[in-house]
């Protein structure tokens, strides 16, 4: 698989391009400087993606929101895709939009830290983009757990929904390398066509 990969030398975004080429797939890494080896490029950029999306099978986003939020990012690769014939997209997406109970986001609870708290409601609001906006592609969006840090690959993990996953402990956490490790899976196998799906321990 060809996979355009927006966001390479993030903390997640570096991972996924090493578990997709430890799988032989073919990554071509964009990054805002096009340092580390990647292609500069700016994902709000619809022409630009579009040209670098051009024969690949699939395009990654792995962006963190800035200043704007993720809405004119989120529309700008939508359009970069359909230009460019790709219809697969995942998204590299927040916990914060997770529900720990019906109807009740991980993001709005008293608790959750301030500090993360604009950039989970911004991916929250690219989430809802994808649902109202993109059911011409094969969308995927993928919620890390509460916790994603650096850590081992155990290839020991599940999958769940739109509910916030926990451990027997009441955590939850996952590894950078582990939340890579589903990702690319769901890439190879589309089994979560315009779904969110969510990775954890």
């Amino acid at each position: 698989m060809r996979i355009l990969l927006i966001g390479a030398t993030g903390m997640i975004g570096s991972r996924i391009a090493t578990e997709a080429r430890g799988r032989g797939h073919t990554v071509t890494g964009v990054t805002r400087s096009g340092a580390d080896g990647t292609t500069a490029g700016d994902a709000s950029d619809a022409s630009a993606v579009a040209a670098l999306a051009a024969g690949h099978d699939a395009v990654v986003l792995a962006i963190t929101p800035g200043e704007d939020g993720m809405i004119g990012t989120g529309r700008a690769v939508f359009e970069a895709l359909r230009t460019a014939g790709v219809r697969r997209l995942v998204v590299v997406g927040g916990a914060g939009s997770l529900e720990v109970a019906p109807g009740a986001r991980l993001v709005d609870a008293p608790n959750f830290p301030p500090a993360w708290k604009e950039g989970a409601l911004a991916q929250a609001a690219l989430l809802d983009l994808l649902r109202e906006e993109a059911g011409d592609l094969d969308w995927t969006y993928v919620s890390p757990a509460a916790e994603i840090a650096p850590g081992e690959r155990t290839g020991n993990h599940r999958r769940g929904g739109d509910e916030l996953l926990t451990d027997a402990e009441g955590r939850s956490r996952i590894s950078a390398e582990d939340y890579a490790d589903g990702l690319v899976t769901e890439l190879e196998k589309g089994e979560a066509i315009r779904r969110r799906i969510t990775f954890a321990y």
